[in-house]
C-alpha cells in the first residue's frame, strides 16, 4: 500500500473542498511516485512504470464512500496520465484522468487527483492513459469493499487475491508508439502475464478453505481465458455489481474487463495450474501460474487444462452473466429495486467500429469519425467557454457509409436521458468497450445485424450493470445507460491500439444548471494547458 501523505498547510489548503462529501465519509491519502524501472516479467530485461518501484503498481483498497487522495509526482521524460477504470467520479469528470478532461502531469510536476468511492463497490483497475504507457505498465487493482453493515451474498471468504492478466510486449512502448505513429499496426503480444510475470505467480491456499479472486484483464489488445487446473469457480461479482452465482471451469476475460470469482481448495494436497491463455488469436499465447496448497509436497502436473475452443461457448457463457437480484449493493436494498426494463428509453445511438486509411496512415473510427485530440481538453474548453476546440455533434450517432475521417468526436447528450446504445461490429476480432463515469446495462447480444425487431429478446429483467462490455465478431450488443452523470466522459475501444489510432469519442452529457447538485466546480489545483493556459479559475470556493 502506498505511504499516507504528510500533512501540510499546502495539501490541507490544495485539497479543500476538492469534491462535496458527507463528514463523516473517511479519507485515505497516498502518495506516489511514478519513475522508469528495469523489469524482467519474461525474463529479458526491459524498461518499465513503476509506481513507488512497483510493477504492477501498488493496489488500492476503499471501502464504499471512502474519498481518495492521490498525490501523483511525475519523474517520467514526458507527461502522463492515470484514469480509473470503472470508478465512476460522479458529478466530476475533472478528474477522469483521460486527456479529453484533465491536463497531463509535466515532468518533474505533481497532481492530486481527488476520487470518492460514491455508491460503489466492486473490481477495478487503474492505469496510464496517455500514448502508450499502458504496454510499460503504470497499472495497478483497486478494490472497493462494501460497508460492514451491508450484507454480501456469500460467506466471507479466508482471504482475497488480486490477478492481473494481460498481453504483453518486449518491444520499448515508444517503439510501439512510433509504429503506429507510422502508419503501421501493432504484432502479436509476446507473451500473457499474471500479476506481471510471464511464469510462476503463485496463489497460496490452505485445505478446505474458500477464496476470492479478483481478476481484470489490463491487456493491450487480446481476449484471455483464465482457468485453474481441477477446480471449479463460481461467479460472483463483476465491475462492482453482485451477479448470479454460476459456477464455471473457466472464464473469458475480455480487454479492460474485471471479475470476481471464488475457488474452494477442496482438492488433494498438492500443486495445481493457474491457465491464462490468449482467445481467438491465430497464434495462442499460455502461460501458467501454480496454485499451492500450504500441505502440498507435489509439484504441478499433468496436462494444461484446455480452453473452450468455439466462440459460440464465449457468447453463451457471457449472456448467462446476469444481476443477483436478491443482493445488495453498495446501498441495504437489493439491486433489483431499479426496474430499468420499465423505462421508457428516450434515444437510440448505433455505434460502428471501422478500420481505414487517413493521409496513407492506419486508422480506426466509429461511425465513420476518427478520433483526433485536440489541443486543450475537451472539459476545460467547455468550463472557459474556448472556441474552436471541438463541435457538439461532431460524430453521428448512427453509422455512416462514408470514408473514415479525422475529427475531435464529440457526441451531445441531455442530463437524465436513458439512452440505448447499439455497438455494430462486422469485423471479425472480438471489440471492447469502456464508458467512463457510467455503468449500464447489458440488454442484449446476439450474432448478425440489430434491428429493432431484436429488442424482442433483450433481457429486461435482471441484464448485468457494468462499465466494459465484449461485442463479437459479426455481431451486435445492445446497452441501456441513464446518463444521470454531468460531464464529459470517455467511450472507447478497450483495444489500445484503436483507441489510440481513433476509435473513441466523448459524451458530452449536458445541462444547463449550475448547481452543485448536478455537477462539481472545476478542482481548486487543476492543472491548464493548451487554450486553458494563463486562464484563471477559483474552484471550488
Amino acid at each position: 500500500m502506498a505511504a499516507k501523505v504528510k500533512f501540510s498547510a499546502v495539501l490541507i489548503n490544495c485539497l479543500s473542498l476538492l469534491i462535496a462529501v458527507v463528514a463523516e465519509d473517511p479519507y485515505r491519502f497516498f502518495e506516489w511516485r511514478v519513475t522508469y524501472g528495469t523489469i524482467s516479467p519474461m525474463g529479458v530485461k526491459q524498461q518499465g512504470i513503476l509506481i513507488n518501484n512497483m510493477f504492477p503498481g501498488p493496489e488500492i483498497r476503499a471501502v464504499t464512500n471512502d474519498n481518495l487522495i492521490i498525490n501523483v509526482f511525475n519523474e517520467l521524460d514526458e507527461p502522463f496520465l492515470i484514469s480509473w477504470a470503472g470508478i465512476q467520479n460522479r458529478k466530476n469528470s475533472f478528474q477522469d484522468g483521460v486527456y479529453g478532461t484533465t491536463c497531463p502531469i509535466p515532468p518533474g510536476k505533481n497532481y492530486t487527483y481527488a476520487l470518492q468511492m460514491k455508491d460503489q463497490i466492486g473490481s477495478f483497475y487503474y492505469f496510464p492513459s496517455l500514448g502508450f504507457h499502458k504496454a510499460a505498465g503504470g497499472f495497478g487493482a483497486i478494490r472497493v469493499s462494501s460497508r460492514p453493515k451491508i450484507p454480501v451474498p456469500f460467506p466471507p471468504p479466508a482471504d482475497e487475491y488480486t490477478v492481473l492478466i494481460g498481453d504483453w510486449y518486449k518491444t520499448n512502448h515508444k517503439d510501439l508508439r512510433v509504429q503506429l505513429d507510422n502508419g503501421g499496426k501493432l504484432p502479436l503480444p509476446d507473451r500473457v502475464l499474471i500479476n506481471g510475470r510471464g511464469s510462476g505467480a503463485t496463489l497460496n491456499v490452505q485445505p478446505g478453505k474458500t477464496y476470492r479472486l479478483r481478476i481484470s484483464n489490463v491487456g493491450l489488445q487480446n481476449s484471455l481465458n483464465f482457468r485453474i487446473q481441477n477446480h471449479m469457480m463460481k461467479l460472483v461479482e463483476v465491475e462492482g455489481t453482485h451477479t448470479i452465482q454460476n459456477v464455471l471451469s473457466s472464464l473469458d476475460v475480455h480487454v479492460g474487463q474485471s471479475y470476481s470469482v471464488l475457488i474452494t481448495a477442496n482438492q488433494p494436497a498438492k500443486d495445481y495450474y493457474i491457465v491464462v491463455s490468449s482467445r481467438f488469436t491465430p497464434k495462442v499465447l499460455t502461460t501458467t501460474g501454480v496454485l499451492h496448497y500450504t500441505n502440498s509436497n507435489k509439484p504441478v502436473s499433468g496436462p494444461i487444462p484446455d480452453a473452450p475452443a468455439s466462440m459460440s461457448w464465449s457468447f453463451s457463457q457471457a449472456r448467462d452473466i446476469r444481476t443477483n437480484l436478491t443482493a445488495s449493493g453498495p446501498r441495504p436494498n437489493p439491486q433489483g429495486s431499479y426496474h430499468y426494463g420499465m423505462v421508457n428509453v428516450t434515444r437510440t445511438i448505433k455505434l460502428a467500429n471501422s478500420a481505414g486509411d487517413i493521409n496513407d496512415k492506419q486508422r480506426y473510427a466509429v461511425n465513420s469519425a476518427s478520433f483526433y485530440p485536440a489541443d486543450t481538453p475537451l472539459k476545460l474548453a467547455d468550463y472557459f467557454n474556448i472556441s474552436g476546440v471541438y463541435k457538439p455533434g461532431s460524430i453521428s450517432d448512427q453509422p455512416t457509409n462514408i470514408p473514415i475521417f479525422p475529427v475531435t468526436s464529440v457526441l451531445q447528450a441531455d442530463h437524465r436521458a436513458f439512452v440505448e446504445i447499439v455497438f455494430e461490429n462486422k469485423e471479425d476480432t472480438v471489440q471492447s468497450w469502456h464508458f467512463d463515469g457510467y455503468s449500464f446495462f447489458v440488454v442484449g447480444m446476439e450474432l448478425g445485424e440489430w434491428s429493432p425487431a431484436s429488442r424482442k429478446v433483450y433481457n429486461l429483467n435482471d441484464a448485468v450493470s457494468r462499465c466494459t462490455v465484449q461485442v463479437y465478431p459479426r455481431s451486435w450488443t445492445a446497452i441501456y445507460v441513464a446518463l444521470d452523470n454531468v460531464g464529459m466522459w470517455n467511450l472507447r475501444s478497450e483495444l489500445w491500439e484503436r483507441q489510440y489510432l481513433g476509435q473513441q469519442l466523448y459524451v458530452r452529457v449536458y445541462t444547463t444548471s449550475t448547481s452543485l447538485r448536478d455537477e462539481y466546480r472545476i478542482p481548486t489545483n487543476a492543472l491548464l494547458c493548451g487554450k486553458a493556459s494563463g486562464h484563471h479559475h477559483k474552484g471550488l470556493l
